[in-house]
């Protein structure tokens, strides 16, 4: 069985997805695979909320280093696009992963080890990482100085001895982690780490590496291929308090320069307020903002049984959305036959997040990777998610060591080369969800072959059988004669749908029979009511038939 405790390889996982992502996107299978592409349309409002460019009214004050790094991108934006390896040895960029593991940063060397509640570990470069990053440290006076490079820092081990003395000072660093006393006050876990182009993981108290963020994605799952921004510069801003760590980031791409402003709030649940100035250097059709990167193998709702003493392997279980009207749509994940891409459109929405809102260690029982504790990640849109689409993209794939599931905010117009765009929203941990409404949830997913009389299954036509469970709030006394089960399905026909109360009275659960048109994929949404009133989040599903 895959082990992920180390940060090291889980980074490698989620570079190596990236990685391979780019490649499948452009393979002769995609063409194909676009076929089976659905786009669900959902809480689309009348209003228009218009994209904002940047200016005055969006950029820092009395804060000269933030500025600067901003008119870079500006400026960079305007000149072609070249990639910097920092003039790294090829043989650091052709080592294996064996090799590149055996590399150990020394925790005595780590910044600001002795004069703040924060220090940070660095990551070598090489392997995958062979587009290095510079860093810049930026002291309490605002005065700032380039950290160059030192092998000192760190330790090589086996295969990595060969590698040792193929640095120099110019040769950057891979990424970095953060680490603070989260759980413990005489001990500083490592709670944020950046490495590999855009990417960057948070976790909260008590939490373990999970799902992903990413700076920015564009043109995901597009047939002429994924591009992937990376972050090249940092600034790491010494902190004056144990609050809250500020970092900077300039990120850079063929088609895109930008700014990027992270403040990190460490704790139960770790918070980041994130900012981010763009400018376009070329035409981007599709841009993705507050991008998330996780995996699901399989699931309670997984159609096929695994031969795995695990019941379920994922690092996320489902989508959530809160509409500019209140909605709340959960769209739960799968691990489709086929590429799949579905679409929540809204005006402006109040909030999105994937989560893994299964947070019990019986559904997975394993605990060395302990899925039951990795967390989801919830953003709160300040300024620039105006009219556009929550986008989901489900790759298949056969081993959790890919991550296959990607989600960002679409907005509904592209960035003309010559543009801007400013963005800032919230970012938190959660522990299987926001907990932010007193409605009915969907708790469980779970589907199966019929066997009922008259509705069997066969080789002409294939019954399945969907229960959904919804938690109930507190106070919650409605009859099941008085609520309406609201149902609606494409593709496909309904029959048996009904409603009753489990499990002590504390959930109900909703049933029906789905008999599909064809192999085509089924769009289906239901959710309660009573007296015309939503009482239940929306459960949002998509079925692709075997």
């Amino acid at each position: 069985m895959q082990q992920r405790r180390f940060t090291t390889l889980a980074f490698f996982r989620g570079a190596f997805a990236y990685n391979a992502r780019n490649l499948l996107s452009g393979h002769t299978r995609f063409s194909r695979w676009l076929t089976s592409v659905l786009i669900i349309i959902v809480g689309v409002s009348s209003a228009h909320a218009n994209a904002e460019a940047v200016g005055k009214s969006n950029l820092p004050d009395n804060k000269p280093i933030l500025q600067s790094v901003i008119e870079q991108a500006r400026k960079s934006a305007q000149e072609s696009y070249v990639a910097d390896d920092h003039g790294l040895d090829d043989q650091l960029k052709n080592m294996d992963y064996q090799a590149y593991k055996a590399i150990h940063f020394k925790p005595e060397q780590a910044l600001w080890k002795d004069d703040s509640p924060y220090n940070i570990q660095f990551f070598h470069p090489g392997f995958l990482y062979d587009e290095p990053v510079t860093v810049n440290i930026v002291e309490r006076d605002n005065s700032t100085r380039l950290l160059p490079f030192d092998a000192n820092m760190f330790r090589y081990e086996k295969k990595a001895k060969e590698v040792r003395g193929l640095t120099d000072e110019k040769s950057g660093y891979a990424g970095f982690r953060v680490h603070y006393p989260l759980n413990k006050n005489d001990y500083k876990d490592e709670f944020a780490v950046f490495q590999g182009a855009s990417y960057f993981r948070l976790i909260g108290k008590d939490q373990v590496y999970g799902i992903s963020a990413r700076g920015l994605a564009i043109d995901t799952a597009m047939p002429e291929g994924e591009e992937f921004p990376r972050f090249t510069e940092f600034w790491l801003i010494k902190p004056s308090s144990a609050e809250s760590l500020t970092i900077y980031a300039r990120l850079e791409s063929p088609s895109v320069a930008g700014a990027y402003a992270f403040t990190l709030y460490p704790g139960k649940s770790t918070k980041a307020d994130v900012k981010a100035w763009l400018f376009a250097r070329q035409d981007i059709d599709k841009l993705g903002i507050a991008p998330f990167t996780s995996m699901f193998l399989y699931g309670e709702n997984t159609e096929q049984r695994h031969d795995d003493y695990r019941p379920e392997v994922h690092d996320s279980d489902g989508v959530l959305m809160i509409t500019e009207a209140g909605e709340q749509i959960w769209r739960p994940l799968t691990n489709p036959s086929r590429l799949q891409i579905t679409a929540l459109s809204d005006t402006a929405p109040q909030a999105f997040g994937m989560l893994q809102r299964d947070g019990s260690f019986n559904s997975y029982l394993d605990a060395e990777a302990n899925y039951h504790a990795r967390p989801g990640l919830w953003v709160k849109p300040k300024a620039g998610f105006g009219k556009g689409k929550l986008e989901v993209v489900e790759i298949p794939t056969d081993a959790e060591i890919h991550d296959n599931i990607v989600a960002y905010w679409v907005p509904e117009k592209g960035l003309k080369e010559g543009q801007s765009r400013y963005f800032s929203y919230g970012l938190r941990t959660v522990d299987k969800e926001p907990k932010l409404y007193d409605k009915a949830v969907v708790t469980r997913t779970r589907q199966g072959v019929s066997h009922l009389p008259g509705f069997e299954s066969s080789e002409e036509q294939t019954v399945r059988r969907f229960v959904v469970d919804f938690t109930l709030p507190r106070g919650f006394s409605l009859d099941t004669d008085e609520i309406d089960l609201i149902l609606n399905a494409s593709r496909g026909t309904v029959q048996q749908a009904r409603i009753f109360k489990v499990n002590g009275n504390s959930e109900m659960r909703a049933t029906f029979l789905l008999m599909p048109d064809s192999q085509k994929t089924v769009d289906m949404r239901l959710f309660l009511n009573h007296q015309d009133k939503q009482i239940s989040e929306v459960w949002n599903y998509v079925y692709q038939p075997e």
